[in-house]
C-alpha cells in the first residue's frame, strides 16, 4: 500500500530527528557521549547553529565541573587590606577595575568579607576619608568549599542574589574565589565589558599595568609584542604569542600557570579549553628600561 503522504519520502528524517529529541525528554539517551552525538547532529541538519550548539555544550561541561575547576587561584586575587586607608586601597580599585574586592586581614585567609566598588561612590573621596569605615559598606562573605559542584553554584548564586563567593580547601584555608561571570562564560564563552581590550584593536593588545608588568591579548603577534618590547621571539612556528608561550609549556596550560622565557616571565590570567586568551607579563626589574616601552 503506498503512503499517500508527500513528506513521507522526505520526512524520515524529520521523524528520527523528532525520535531523537523525545528521546532527551524521556531520559534517554543512555550516556553523555549520545547526547553530544544527538547535538553534533542537530547542528549538522541546522537544527541549531554553532553557537547553540557550542552554549549546550558548555551547559554539559559545567554540569561534571567542581568549584576548583573554574574558580580564580589565590594568588590571583586581588584583595584589600581592612587596615587600608583610602588612599591606599582606592589605587588598586581604580586599577584592577574589578567590582568586587575580598576585604582580609593580615592575609588572605581571614577573609572579613567584600567590597563592592560601587558602594564608594557615595563617598566621593575628593581630598579626605574622614568618616569612611570598610566595616561601614564591605557585605559578608560567601564561603563555599572546592569540591562544590558548578551548576549548583550557579543556582545558588541566582536564588541568593550574589555574585562572588570564597573558596576553601578542606583545611578551611582559602585557595581561591569564584563570580558568577566565571561560571557564565563556561556556558557562553569569554564575556567582555567596556573595559576590556579589543582583539582586534592590535594597538590595545598590549596594556601596561606597572613598570616591569603588562596585560597581554594571547592574540597578539610576536611581530607586534617583538616589536613593542624590543625583544627577539622568532615568529616562525608560531604568529602569536598564546602559541609561543603554550609551545613552550608543551601542552595548553590552565590559568595561574607560569613560564619564564628570556627576559619575561608569562603567567596565564585567562585560559579555556581550546586556547589561550590572556596573559600577564613581566620583565626581570634589571632589563626593564631596555626592553619596556
Amino acid at each position: 500500500m503506498s503512503d499517500d503522504n508527500p513528506h513521507s519520502a522526505n520526512g524520515s528524517s524529520g521523524k528520527s530527528w523528532a525520535a531523537k529529541l523525545l528521546q532527551i525528554f524521556t531520559g534517554e539517551p543512555k550516556s553523555r557521549e549520545e547526547l553530544v552525538d544527538l547535538i553534533q547532529d542537530a547542528e549538522e541538519r541546522d537544527l541549531i547553529d554553532n553557537d547553540t550548539k557550542e552554549m549546550i555544550e558548555g551547559v554539559l561541561d559545567v554540569a561534571e565541573l567542581k568549584v576548583r575547576d573554574i574558580m580564580i587561584p589565590r594568588s590571583q586575587m586581588v584583595t584589600i587590606d581592612v587596615h587600608q586607608s583610602v588612599e591606599e586601597f582606592l589605587p588598586i580599585v581604580i586599577e584592577s577595575q574589578h567590582s568586587r574586592y575580598p576585604v582580609v586581614t593580615d592575609n588572605k585567609d581571614q577573609v572579613e568579607g567584600i567590597l563592592l566598588a560601587k558602594d564608594l561612590l557615595s563617598y566621593g573621596f575628593n581630598a579626605t576619608d574622614e568618616g569612611f569605615s570598610l566595616d561601614k559598606v564591605m557585605r559578608p562573605a560567601v564561603i563555599v568549599p572546592e569540591s562544590k559542584r558548578v551548576d549548583v553554584l550557579l543556582k545558588d548564586f541566582r536564588s541568593n542574589r550574589y555574585h562572588m563567593a570564597i573558596v576553601v580547601d578542606e583545611y578551611g584555608g582559602v585557595s581561591g574565589l569564584v563570580t558568577i561571570e566565571d561560571i557564565l562564560e563556561e556556558i557562553v564563552g569569554e564575556i567582555e565589558d567596556e573595559t576590556d581590550i579589543n582583539e582586534n584593536d592590535d594597538k590595545q593588545n598590549i596594556r601596561r599595568l606597572s613598570p616591569t608588568r603588562y596585560s597581554v591579548k594571547a592574540l597578539t603577534t610576536i611581530e607586534d609584542f617583538n616589536e613593542y618590547f624590543k625583544s627577539e621571539f622568532s615568529d616562525e612556528e608560531h604568529d602569536t604569542v598564546g602559541g609561543l608561550i603554550a609551545h613552550g609549556f608543551g601542552h595548553l596550560p590552565q590559568a595561574g600557570e607560569e613560564i619564564t622565557l628570556g627576559n619575561f616571565t608569562f603567567r596565564i590570567t585567562n585560559a579555556d579549553k581550546r586556547r589561550i586568551q590572556q596573559l600577564q607579563v613581566s620583565i626581570q626589574e634589571v632589563e626593564s628600561s631596555e626592553n619596556a616601552e
